[in-house]
């Protein structure tokens, strides 16, 4: 094993343990894994990074506990229209980290030169994903920012708005030929995404697949139908 795969490896237990500590004890992390509290919590701070050996050992041990379909459904929260609010997921870097490489692993082997998303809330789960993937992120903007020549523009009608929205992106985010991974936090009616997927082609790059946090009622079955590349979520709210 590398020494850069062995410090991933590493840093992969500790955003796991952190991850776990939020509904687990000290007291019963040492259960699980046999090693004192005052190691495990050395590792949760950062303070110490465990051998090589040991961190196979304790992957081993604590991968069965982490369901992140489960802990993203635990911190979304409803109010009493039923709207929901998705922040406490993006703000957990640690699930966020562990989401991130799960999705780059899908999408390995499909060469990805840029992942592409809308503001706002899409750069959080973008730009955890692009880390992964070892590309860049780009995004397309609601207005036109003065500094930046030319863009392309794509307009659509947000569901019931009536009103007709555009995203703009500057001509030097994409180019001809690059294979794009379009993501967002949340998909609900599909314009927005759509949106990036002419932007996409305009620049005479290519979408190779589309992933989402939250999808909303039967919006990705529509879409699989309309695109020839993958079209995923990790979660599903009907």
């Amino acid at each position: 094993m590398s020494q850069l795969k062995s410090v991933q490896e590493k840093l992969r237990l500790i955003r796991i343990l952190r991850l776990l500590k939020k509904s687990y004890t000290y007291e019963e992390l040492s259960r699980i894994t046999g090693l004192p509290i005052t190691v495990l919590n050395r590792y949760v701070r950062g303070k110490v990074l465990p051998s090589a050996e040991r961190t196979r050992e304790l992957l081993n041990l604590l991968l069965p506990y982490i369901n992140i379909e489960e802990e993203v459904r635990k911190r979304i929260k409803f109010d009493e229209r039923g709207f929901f609010d998705n922040m406490p997921v993006l703000s957990d870097t640690a699930l966020m980290s562990l989401i991130a490489e799960e999705v780059a692993g899908r999408y390995l082997d499909r060469d990805v030169d840029k992942v592409l998303t809308a503001e706002t809330d899409g750069i959080v789960l973008g730009t955890h994903i692009a880390r992964e993937l070892g590309v860049d992120i780009v995004y397309a903007k609601k207005k036109k920012e003065v500094g930046v020549e030319k863009f392309y523009e794509a307009s659509y009608v947000p569901s019931a708005s009536g009103s007709v929205m555009t995203l703009y992106l500057p001509y030097w985010a994409l180019r001809k030929g690059e294979k794009v991974l379009i993501v967002d936090d949340v998909i609900r009616s599909g314009e927005t995404q759509k949106a990036l997927v002419e932007l996409t082609r305009q620049a005479g790059a290519k979408p190779v697949g589309m992933f989402f946090l939250v999808s909303v009622g039967d919006i990705l079955e529509y879409l699989k139908d309309e695109y020839d590349f993958p079209v995923e979520s990790l979660i599903r709210l009907d």
